[in-house]
C-alpha cells in the first residue's frame, strides 16, 4: 500500500494471529441478522473457521444483510475505518459500492469473478485514495445447492500498480533521451564528416542509427526483457519494404535485448544491399525472411528471388562484417550468391539469443 502507516499484506506468508477469532467468539451476533452464533447453519461455521485459520486476506459476506466476518489478513485492507465486523459490507465499502455492488451480486448470482489490479476509490485513512487489488468473489453454498452468501479473497496491489507506472515514465525518459542522443550522433558525424568522401558512407552510418533507435523502441514496448523476433523484423524491415516485396514468416520465439540490436543492424544492412543491388532493386524482386527453430537452435534465412544477378563483393566493408558475424562467435553464416538472387543463412543456439 502506498499510504501512511499502512503496509500491503503478506499474502500466505503473514503470520498467524488469533486476534480476529477471538472477536468472533466475543461478538453478539444476535445483534445481525445471522443470530446467535449457534444458530448458524454448520457450511457457514465451517467457512468462518477455514477463513480464520489462514493467513490470506479473505472476507466472508453472508445472507441478504451482507454480513461481514473477516480475518486478520484482512484488516489492513479495512485500515482504520470503525470496525467491520458484522457490518454491511455494503456499508462498509460505501464509497466504492457502485464498483464492486455488481460483482458481489454476480458472486449471488452463482457466478464467481476474479479481476487483477482493480482500481478502487476508497476511504480508509478519513480521505479518498486511489488503491488496486486483485480479488476473487466466488460464492459460498449451503447443503441443498443455493447460495448463502460469498468469500471475498483479496491482496493489495497499490504499490505494485504504481511501482510499474513509475518503470514506464521512466522508460519512456529514458527512451526521449536516447533518442535525442541518437539524433546528436548524427548531427556530429553529419558535421564532422562533412568533407569526408564518399558521402554513402556518412549516408549509411546515419541509416544505422536510424535502425538501433527501432530496435530501442521495440525493446522499450517489451519492457526491454525478451522481445518477439518477429516483431523485430516488421519493425525494422517495414520501414524499407514500400513495394511490399518482403515476406516474414516463423514461429515465436523471443530474443533478449543484445541479439535484438544485432538482428536489426543485420537485417537493415541485407534489405539496404537489397534495395541498391539485389531483388528489392527492382518491382520484380521478392525477399522471404523465414526462420524455424528446432532442437533449441535457430535457423534463419534470408532468401532474394527474381532480381538481379549477383555477385560476391571484391571487398569486405562494415556491413558484410556484421553480417558474416551473425549473433557472435556460437553462430554458423553462409552466404550464396547467384543467378536466382542472394541467399544468408544463420545457425545459432537459440541460448545465445537471450542475452
Amino acid at each position: 500500500m502506498a499510504m501512511g502507516d499502512l503496509s500491503e499484506p503478506t499474502g500466505l506468508h503473514a503470520p498467524a494471529s488469533p486476534r480476529m477469532a477471538q472477536l468472533v467468539d466475543d461478538f453478539d451476533w444476535s445483534s445481525t441478522p445471522l443470530g446467535p452464533r449457534s444458530d448458524w447453519p454448520a457450511e457457514l461455521q465451517t467457512f468462518v473457521r477455514h477463513i480464520l485459520e489462514s493467513s490470506f486476506p479473505a472476507a466472508i459476506v453472508w445472507g441478504k444483510g451482507l454480513v461481514t466476518i473477516y480475518n486478520d489478513g484482512f484488516k489492513p485492507i479495512l485500515g482504520k475505518k470503525p470496525e467491520a465486523l458484522g457490518r454491511s459490507f455494503a456499508d462498509i465499502w460505501a464509497e466504492a459500492w457502485g464498483d464492486i455492488g455488481p460483482i458481489a451480486d454476480r458472486a449471488f448470482a452463482g457466478d464467481a469473478t476474479y479481476i487483477e489490479d482493480f482500481p478502487l476509490v476508497i476511504n480508509r485513512m478519513g480521505e479518498p485514495e486511489q488503491a488496486w487489488f486483485t480479488f476473487c468473489y466466488s460464492p459460498l453454498r449451503l447443503g441443498d445447492g443455493s447460495v448463502a452468501g460469498f468469500i471475498d479473497t483479496v491482496v493489495e496491489t497499490t504499490s505494485t500498480v504504481r511501482a510499474r507506472a513509475d518503470l514506464s515514465v521512466v522508460n519512456q525518459e529514458l527512451s526521449h533521451r536516447l533518442k535525442n542522443t541518437l539524433a546528436l550522433v548524427q548531427s556530429i558525424a553529419a558535421q564532422t564528416l562533412k568533407g569526408v568522401e564518399p558521402k554513402e558512407a556518412v549516408g549509411a552510418f546515419r541509416e544505422r542509427i536510424v535502425a538501433l533507435g527501432k530496435a530501442h523502441d521495440v525493446l522499450l514496448a517489451e519492457g526491454w526483457s525478451s522481445v518477439p523476433l518477429g516483431e523485430v523484423a516488421r519493425q525494422t524491415l517495414e520501414p524499407l519494404d514500400g513495394l511490399f516485396q518482403i515476406s516474414i514468416e516463423g514461429p515465436p520465439i523471443s530474443i533478449g535485448s543484445r541479439a535484438t540490436l544485432t538482428l536489426s543492424l543485420v537485417l537493415h544492412e541485407l534489405a539496404t544491399n537489397a534495395a541498391k543491388y539485389g531483388a528489392l532493386s527492382v518491382p520484380d524482386g521478392c525477399v522471404d525472411l523465414h526462420w524455424t527453430v528446432e532442437d533449441k537452435v535457430l535457423q534463419l534465412r534470408w532468401r532474394e528471388r527474381d532480381g538481379p544477378h549477383v555477385q560476391a563483393p571484391t571487398h569486405s566493408g562494415f556491413g558484410s562484417r556484421l553480417i558474416e558475424r551473425g549473433f557472435g562467435p556460437s553462430s554458423q553464416v553462409s552466404r550464396r550468391f547467384g543467378s536466382s538472387g542472394f541467399e544468408m543463412e544463420i545457425i545459432v543456439p537459440t541460448q545465445e539469443l537471450l542475452s
